[in-house]
């Protein structure tokens, strides 16, 4: 572990990571916490967590902000809109963002920060709820060494894996984009694998259960198989992971493809899956369920 001297964080937003991470960091750290719902803050404090009444007073003093937002526009509300905590982070704080927004926005807010003293560390997450709140989580990591030193232990509590990635925010949005490229492509590949097996015949757990052993076999595919298989079945999968999340990150990931001048076909057919998915309005359902718009009378 990291011999720098243990930080404040303000947890912003007890949600589905917001909580367990909170809840982690609270082992070993202290934590503030705000939400606009109060059974979370409630919940937060019972595991230890400093509940604040706004954003605002959780951040202020603090040596860390944590922010799990949806979008960059959340981004920019968190710290600059009529709650925004930029207006009370002391310099030298540090703002640690954990989630999938893209480059632009991170550097953008990076350089606004740095006006003020403030750094940001970009710092986008893989795993989920439970992970999170085991501190099993991958983290990636961009940002300056000195930022990156000073919330050390906050993001040695939270991973099992942490990688830096690079000396800038938005480095860790750029590898973030890449994985989220793959992942959006596994998931669509495996529902149409899944729903190609259901039509030719094949019974489609054994199936999946024989591809996981082979080379076609991923994490994806062993990890949203048996939602697909429930969504081909006429279930609704347990909402894991939201449909409209990845309307969002493969968005992300074809923009950032043409800046780049890069031709993405596979990533730009995996989107339009997602986003026929949230036509049909399943854009708050289980991203497994991406299975019924190739096979719609699932």
């Amino acid at each position: 572990m990291s011999e720098t001297p243990s930080p404040t964080v303000a947890v912003l937003g007890l949600g589905a990571m917001g909580l367990p991470m909170a809840r982690r960091l609270a082992e070993r750290l202290p934590v503030h916490g705000f939400d606009i719902a109060r059974e979370r803050l409630d919940l937060a404090e019972a595991a230890g967590v400093t509940p604040f009444s706004s954003a605002r007073a959780a951040a202020e003093g603090v040596d860390a902000v944590l922010l799990a937002v949806r979008d960059g526009a959340q981004l920019r509300a968190a710290l600059f809109g009529e709650d925004g905590v930029a207006a009370v982070l002391r310099p030298g704080a540090v703002v640690l963002m954990t989630s999938t927004v893209g480059i632009e926005e991170v550097t953008a807010v990076a350089e606004r920060l740095a006006e003020t003293g403030v750094d940001l560390v970009d710092a986008p997450l893989s795993g989920g709820p439970v992970r999170a709140g085991e501190g099993d989580l991958l983290i990636v990591v961009g940002g300056t060494p000195a930022a990156r030193e000073r919330v050390a232990p906050v993001l040695e509590q939270l991973a099992s894996t942490l990688s830096v990635i690079g000396d800038r925010p938005g480095d860790g949005q750029a590898f973030k984009t890449v994985n989220q490229l793959l992942c959006g492509v596994h998931i669509a590949a495996a529902a149409e694998a899944l729903a190609l097996a259901r039509a030719l015949g094949l019974d489609p757990r054994t199936t999946l259960d024989t591809l996981a052993t082979g080379a076609a076999g991923s994490f994806m595919l062993a990890n949203r198989g048996p939602r697909v298989l429930e969504a081909l079945e006429g279930g609704d999968p347990e909402v894991l992971s939201r449909l409209d999340i990845f309307v969002k990150d493969m968005g992300i990931v074809t923009a950032a493809a043409k800046g780049a001048g890069l031709p993405t076909p596979v990533a730009a057919a995996a989107e339009q899956l997602y986003r026929l998915g949230a036509a049909h309005g399943m854009g708050a359902a289980d991203d497994a369920s991406v299975v019924r718009v190739v096979a719609p009378g699932a």
